[in-house]
């Protein structure tokens, strides 16, 4: 949220709390300044206002602000006057600045990681949501913003989409690091000689990791055994914290796992929002692989079943994914051929894929199975359908992704359309008691789990 739409809102709150008259007379001609360190600069039209709003109105206008952001501002009011004597200060102050040249700052992002290429689905839609609110109003809300999940979900790129939407909007300094970065620069303190070196390079990395407005720390995890590192992050952390500075950080394990992390930066991780990325589900994958192949020399030559064979064969992560397309794409220009098939693909990713799609107790993997042996698509396993074609099948399916594989139910429930982890175990519970008087299903269990096998 811009600072103007806001105030905006601040107003509209305002005018629904007081009388119109005292809305007309004390707020209407209120104009906002800035916000800044947690200090909202307001330009009031009279002397008057200032002794109004500072003391019969202050709890409203606290209060109000609290309930729309969440944070406790102070007030600052100014007149016009006031104001440009602050501007011809701050001209003076420009022009004996003026032959300082200027640093291009670096904030070592990738242009290509933005919101608009980054897809979407089940396992990631509150991360995106997330991250999306911190990069439309840094340091407002989900200070810290904290990404957890396992390698190659796509962690770093919603982190720099955050950084680049920012640094494209605003004139904030963002930099972007992984933590052991972070760690080779404080450490490179402690092997310089002691003098003047030493000090000026430890101001200047003191400069360069507090001296911004949005700081992003991939791999918190790296830190791990760092004690004095963790100490310095520590102090930098409370910094930038203290002076409302956006902090976004990220892990392959969640605050309360990374056990050999200070406790009080564990506590601190805690402070905003931990929110964490699933592995994609089935039909994330296949917009991911539809996403990658966009503006390459194969986008109109896959066709959906080989859309879903990459997506059923490539079900860890993003990374895995991109490099099977990687792989398709050198294949497929060495080899020139008049059009893609299925042969052709499997030909092409033997090397990098599995292509049996049985041969692992994986989700997916259980769902062709189930799906192919009832005669019915993976799609109508995951489809809202209540016909008894398909419901018996998806409850022998949860069931069996529950006693096959090591998934969580919540990521079960996922893969199924995502459902919640309660109807996974409805699911099971009701073929675990079919199972006792039920020969025929006890049949259908053998033969699926021998076609995994």
């Amino acid at each position: 949220m811009k600072t103007e739409d806001l105030f905006n809102k601040f107003l509209v709150e305002i005018a629904n709390q007081v009388t119109q008259n005292a809305y007309t007379i004390w707020f209407s001609k209120l104009e906002i300044i800035s916000i800044t360190n947690n200090v909202i600069s307001i330009k009031v039209p009279m002397e008057i206002h200032k002794k109004m709003l500072g003391e019969t109105f202050n709890s409203l206008i606290k209060d109000t602000f609290f309930a729309i952001t969440g944070i406790n501002y102070e007030f600052k009011y100014y007149l016009e006057e006031e104001l440009q004597k602050e501007e011809e200060t701050e001209n003076l102050s420009a022009v004996i600045e003026k032959e300082t040249p200027n640093i291009i700052w670096n904030t070592n992002l990738n242009p290509n990681y933005t919101f608009d290429n980054y897809v979407v689905g089940n396992t990631n839609k509150l991360a995106y949501v997330s991250a999306k609110a911190v990069a439309e109003t840094p340091g407002i809300i989900h200070n810290p913003l904290f990404i957890y999940g396992r390698s190659g979900l796509g962690k770093t790129h919603l982190m720099q989409a955050i950084g680049n939407y920012i640094t494209e909007h605003s004139n904030l300094k963002v930099l972007y690091c992984r933590s052991d970065e972070f760690m080779n620069d404080f450490t490179k303190i402690a092997t310089l000689d002691k003098g003047s070196n030493t000090m000026n390079y430890a101001n200047e990395f003191k400069n360069k990791y507090r001296n911004v407005d949005v700081l992003i720390i991939d791999d918190i995890q790296f830190l791990v055994g760092a004690e004095r590192t963790q100490t310095e992050f520590f102090h930098t952390f409370e910094a930038l914290h203290n002076a409302n500075k956006q902090i976004i950080i990220s892990s392959d394990k969640s605050p309360d796992d990374l056990k050999k992390i200070e406790e009080r930066l564990r506590s601190r991780f805690m402070w905003g929002l931990p929110v964490d990325i699933y592995p994609p589900d089935f039909n994330l994958r296949c917009d991911i692989i539809r996403e990658k192949i966009k503006n390459t020399s194969i986008e109109n030559k896959l066709t959906e079943d080989i859309i879903e064979f990459i997506a059923n064969s490539c079900v860890n992560d993003v990374r895995h994914i991109e490099g099977t397309i990687r792989r398709l794409l050198a294949y497929t220009a060495m080899m020139v051929p008049e059009k893609i098939t299925l042969d052709f693909a499997k030909e092409a990713l033997s090397d990098c894929i599995d292509t049996n799609m049985y041969i692992s107790n994986s989700i997916s993997s259980i769902q062709k199975a189930v799906a192919d042996y009832f005669q019915i698509t993976v799609e109508d396993l995951k489809s809202k359908k209540r016909t008894n074609k398909v419901v018996k099948p998806r409850d022998i399916a949860m069931y069996l992704c529950r006693m096959e594989t090591e998934d969580t139910l919540l990521k079960i429930g996922l893969e199924f359309g995502g459902r919640d982890h309660s109807t996974v175990t409805l699911a099971a519970n009701r073929i675990e008691k079919q199972l006792k008087n039920d020969e025929n299903l006890n049949t259908m269990l053998k033969e699926i789990r021998n076609k995994l096998k």
